[in-house]
């Protein structure tokens, strides 16, 4: 069932030894990096669970079902975006191209038709699964909401994911098993997003270093890249040459850029910022800039506050 998982051996033995044995937690915490596996190790860890009660020559059907979203004993749960009355995934939002200015979180109604789902019993399964994926944005409410369900689950199974034990609530953490995911080395990195089909993002050295050690933050890292204007990105990737110059950046990217790409753009002109010149002063800006888009400061400004600093970085020998 884990064929895919590539490069998270002990999360693999805990899991499946849990369902040889008969001793699957009613919750667990899958902890790690983005992109390490976390979510396509809580598909193969339902598969196992739930290939127990069907023909093997069901299995590929169930697999299909699950990586779908559409089976009776699973209801995964994604953060999500309010808008016009609607909830809204991420992918949702990119698709309806809302624009975004706050991260999305797990909202307490969702946490409330998790309630409702577990309080049937398991359809074409001996257990009903629920899967929170970034856990780490619950409000306190949800958070507390769902400590009620997680003291008596019933005939269920819950994982939550998340980047760290320390960004969930204690009181969560204590009642669950944790299962610890890790960032692979460069080979494996390169092991899936070949297999996958991602073998171009190879070409492009700031999107791996970027991702350190995550197949999927690379993966994701590239498909931002592309959304955005070839030319733009080759002009942001040099430091400012005048104050005219620094202004006119500035200008374009709050133009064609929303608060959500201008964020990734950080990271990544800090990744090729230090491969070319090596300044921390720089890396250093860059962050100031990130706080200052946070809190919501007018993104014009703050990236012509921090073009023209980059332009007096750089004109120091």
């Amino acid at each position: 069932m884990f064929e895919k998982l590539i490069g998270q051996k002990q999360a693999i033995e805990l899991l499946t030894q849990a369902v040889k044995q008969n001793r699957v937690a009613p919750a667990y915490l899958f902890v790690g990096a983005d992109g390490v596996g976390r979510s396509l190790a809580a598909k193969c860890f339902i598969e196992m669970l739930f290939s127990s009660s069907i023909q093997p020559h069901q299995i590929a059907t169930l697999q299909n079902r699950i990586h779908q979203g559409n089976h009776p004993a699973l209801f995964w749960v994604e953060p999500t975006y309010q808008y016009q009355g609607q909830r809204l995934t991420a992918a949702e939002a990119a698709e309806k191209g809302v624009k975004r200015k706050a991260p999305p979180v797990i909202r307490l109604e969702q946490i409330r038709e998790i309630t409702q789902f577990l309080s049937r019993p398991p359809l074409e399964a001996t257990r009903n699964v629920v899967v929170l994926e970034q856990a780490e944005t619950m409000a306190e409410s949800a958070a507390n909401a769902l400590l009620k369900t997680l003291e008596e689950p019933g005939q269920a199974t819950l994982i939550l994911i998340a980047p760290s034990p320390e960004s969930v609530l204690p009181t969560l953490v204590s009642r669950c098993q944790k299962i610890p995911f890790y960032r692979l080395d460069t080979a494996a990195v390169v092991q899936v997003l070949t297999q996958t089909g991602n073998g171009e993002i190879l070409q492009y050295p700031e999107v791996l270093s970027l991702a350190a050690g995550s197949p999927g933050s690379a993966i994701a890292a590239y498909q931002q890249l592309q959304t955005i204007n070839s030319e733009l990105l080759q002009q942001v990737k040099k430091t400012p040459t005048s104050y005219r110059n620094a202004l006119e950046l500035a200008k374009k990217i709050d133009k064609e850029l929303d608060t959500e790409a201008q964020l990734w753009l950080i990271d990544y002109l800090q990744q090729s910022y230090w491969q070319q010149i090596h300044k921390r002063s720089i890396i250093e800006q860059l962050e100031k800039t990130r706080k200052n888009l946070l809190s919501y400061a007018q993104p014009r400004l703050v990236w012509e506050c921090t073009f023209l600093s980059l332009l007096q970085i750089s004109q120091v020998r």
